[in-house]
Parts: C-alpha cells; sequence; structure tokens
C-alpha cells in the first residue's frame, strides 16, 4: 500500500462553510421575500379593489388580485371626489398636519436639548416620566381633553385637534430627541464656542446640523401619528367641512349598512401612498434617528 493511499481523508472545510453561509443567506432572502409580499398583499389589494365594479368585488368566486368582469373603472373615484367633501377633508389634514409637526419641533426639541445638557442625571428620569404620558390611552384623556377644547372655544374646529394631537406626539418626540442627543458629542459644541458662538449659535449651527436624522424622524412620526388619529377626531369634530381624514371618509362613505367599499380604499390610497413615498425617501434618515437615538451617553 502506498503512502498516499495511507493517509486519512480530511473534508474540505472551507468549502462546508461556504456551503452554510450560501444556505444561511438563502433561507435569509427566503424570509424576506415571504414578509415582502405578506406585507404588500394589503396595499395591493387596496388598488385593485379602487378600480373594481361592484358585481366583481363581491362575487366571491373571482379572484381578488384581478379584473373578473369588465375593465377598470374610475367611478369609485369620481364619487369619492365629486360627491363627498374628500377634498376638504385632505386639505384639514395637511394644515393640521403641518401645524402639529410645528408646534412638536418647537417644543419637543428644546426639551430634549435641556433634558440631555443641562439636567445632568435628573434629565434621563424626567424624558422617561414624559413617555410614560404618552403610553395613556388616549381613551382616558379625551373626556378632560373636552372639557379643555370647550374652554378654549374650539368645540367643533379642526384647530381643536392642533390643541389635542401635541399632547401625545410631545412626549414621544422629546424622548427620541434626548436618545440621538446623547449621541451628539459634546467636542461639537465645545468646538462652536471657542470659534466665537453663544450656546443657541452653537445649537443652530453644530448641534441641530448634526441632528437632522432625528428631526425626520420626528416629522415623519408626527405626520404619521396625524394621520392615523381617530378618537380625539370623532370627539371633537361633528361638521364636515371641519373634519380630517380619518374621521370625515368613515362618516360620508358608511351609509347606514352600506359600504362604498371601492370609494373608502381609493381615499386610503390617496393618503398612504405620499407617506410611503415620504417613508421611502428618508428611509436612511429615518432609521439612523431611531437606531442612533438608541444609543446610551
Amino acid at each position: 500500500m502506498s503512502a498516499a493511499a495511507a493517509q486519512p481523508y480530511e473534508p474540505d472545510i472551507s468549502s462546508t462553510k461556504r456551503g452554510g453561509k450560501a444556505a444561511r443567506r438563502g433561507v435569509l432572502y427566503l424570509a424576506a421575500i415571504f414578509f415582502s409580499v405578506f406585507a404588500a398583499l394589503p396595499f395591493a389589494w387596496m388598488v385593485f379593489t379602487v378600480f373594481k365594479s361592484n358585481q366583481d368585488l363581491y362575487n366571491g368566486q373571482n379572484v381578488p388580485f384581478r379584473f373578473n368582469e369588465g375593465s377598470p373603472t374610475l367611478d369609485n373615484i369620481r364619487l369619492l371626489w365629486n360627491q363627498t367633501n374628500y377634498p376638504t377633508f385632505l386639505q384639514n389634514t395637511v394644515v393640521v398636519s403641518i401645524l402639529v409637526v410645528i408646534i412638536t419641533l418647537l417644543v419637543a426639541v428644546p426639551a430634549a436639548y435641556s433634558l440631555t445638557r443641562l439636567v445632568g442625571r435628573w434629565g434621563e428620569n424626567l424624558g422617561i416620566a414624559i413617555f410614560l404620558v404618552y403610553l395613556i390611552p388616549p381613551t382616558l384623556l379625551f373626556i378632560p381633553m373636552t372639557r379643555v377644547v370647550a374652554v378654549l372655544g374650539l368645540k367643533n374646529s379642526m384647530f381643536s385637534m392642533v390643541v389635542v394631537y401635541p399632547t401625545f406626539t410631545i412626549p414621544f418626540c422629546t424622548w427620541l430627541m434626548m436618545g440621538f442627543f446623547k449621541s451628539v458629542p459634546w467636542d461639537i459644541e465645545e468646538q462652536a464656542m471657542i470659534d466665537g458662538y453663544s450656546r443657541v449659535g452653537a445649537i443652530w449651527r453644530a448641534v441641530l446640523p448634526v441632528s437632522l436624522p432625528g428631526i425626520l424622524t420626528v416629522i415623519v412620526f408626527t405626520v404619521a401619528l396625524t394621520l392615523h388619529e381617530f378618537v380625539y377626531a370623532l370627539a371633537f369634530v361633528t361638521s364636515s367641512s371641519e373634519k380630517p381624514v380619518s374621521t370625515g371618509v368613515t362618516t360620508e362613505l358608511i351609509r347606514g349598512d352600506v359600504f362604498f367599499w371601492q370609494s373608502l380604499m381609493a381615499a386610503a390610497a390617496i393618503v398612504a401612498i405620499p407617506v410611503a413615498l415620504l417613508y421611502t425617501l428618508f428611509l436612511d434618515r429615518f432609521v439612523a434617528g431611531f437606531t442612533l437615538g438608541a444609543v446610551k451617553g
């Protein structure tokens, strides 16, 4: 027997590792595809529903993700736009969202900076206390908030939502920005003040530009929360001309036991598509705002 034949068999460890790595990557890709399709199916069903006729939608034998009877129709969008106050609902929602974002930024950003930089150890405890306010269910607060709205003379006005919504956007956004400011090094401010800026100038020139991902996170979160809030809008506003999309659409497109599903889906899609684009355009900064905001200082 030759010496070469007497040597024991040694498996190729490198190829085994490559095979295991490829298998894990394949499982990861399959899981990502599965969850992507799972998340996209409701949106796809919503879009298909918008352009379906009644006989196509309500026939249980039809495939939901195709047009089975007839061609796509725009009648549902015409009904939404011409026979309801949907344009007014959109206008009210945009005005409320912009005002709530401005109020939230004006309060949450200085508060978060002050609690992070100026208060010391009490800052984190106060930040947690502020965040706990956000966890209080709206169903427990809308009764006392009704009294506040009545005292301010804002009953049945969209500006009542401008007053109420910051009560739950400011606590969370303050807590979020506190975590982000902790990740901004002191050296940036100190260097700016050495260069001759005041503390306010250092914050404006040095800290806020670095904090832009966190600020964009606050804006996106506030807009999304304002769009889908329902309890306060339902409790404080009854006039159709003052309602936002969240309550206006449901009250005008659900008439007794008749649900105008196609127009309801159209109303949801018109609002959802800009929000989805907003998330997509600022996804990197949005993720950076949450991940950097989670860093402990």
